[in-house]
């Protein structure tokens, strides 16, 4: 039990190290660690909600990548941040709003994984952290770019609040789609969407930061 807590608690924090190092003035830590609770708490009603549709067998494999997974996930990742940091004193640079929607992500990745290494064991710690826990991370840093942009450019507000929302919720529906359709050999598709969602996340890290300096 104490080395699938650790092993599905490992990379999340890890990754928050990383996101949280890269900011050149660090964010408060209790408030990084509340929003990562926040995330972790969002594990359950959501499990909730997706079980109820799944028990009633709704949609196809688009509708429960794209919206009973994807959409339900990051709305409320997003709704998280809207009311617990978007107006938040401590949210005053681009940069910020990746750090804590990262937190927000990594803690609903973190329970998620730890149930899943609880139900499925061990020998998926590896994979669980390559790919679904890292996928939560990139997701995350994509939509705390849009809240910082948006923070700190007025005049765009509402059009990169939605796509802080759209876009996340866009690239995570593709990505669970993919887990989905290619039964076998899905390394091939998911490894090489991986490598350009961790591109597309580093470069808006990089002009997040650049534009918090």
């Amino acid at each position: 039990m104490l080395a699938i807590i650790s092993l599905g608690m490992a990379p999340a924090l890890g990754l928050m190290s990383f996101f949280y190092l890269k900011d050149r003035i660090t964010e408060p830590l209790p408030l990084i660690i509340r929003t990562f609770i926040y995330g972790c708490l969002l594990v359950f009603p959501i499990m909730f909600i997706q079980y109820a549709f799944e028990s009633d067998q709704i949609g196809n494999l688009f509708v429960q990548s794209f919206f009973i997974v994807a959409l339900l996930e990051e709305f409320f990742k997003w709704f998280i941040f809207l009311y617990v940091i978007y107006q938040h004193t401590e949210f005053d640079a681009h940069y910020d709003g990746i750090v804590y929607a990262v937190a927000i992500s990594l803690g609903f990745a973190t329970v998620e994984n730890i149930l899943y290494l609880l139900a499925n064991g061990i020998e998926y710690a590896v994979s669980r952290a390559l790919f679904p826990v890292s996928s939560h991370a990139l997701f995350g840093v994509i939509m705390g770019y849009y809240f910082g942009k948006a923070k700190m450019n007025q005049q765009n507000r509402l059009g990169n609040i939605v796509l802080a929302l759209g876009l996340p919720v866009t690239l995570h529906g593709i990505y669970n789609f993919i887990l989905g359709f290619v039964t076998d050999n899905w390394a091939l598709f998911v490894v090489p969407f991986m490598v350009l969602l961790w591109f597309f996340g580093l470069h808006r890290m990089k002009v997040a930061i650049a534009s918090s300096s």
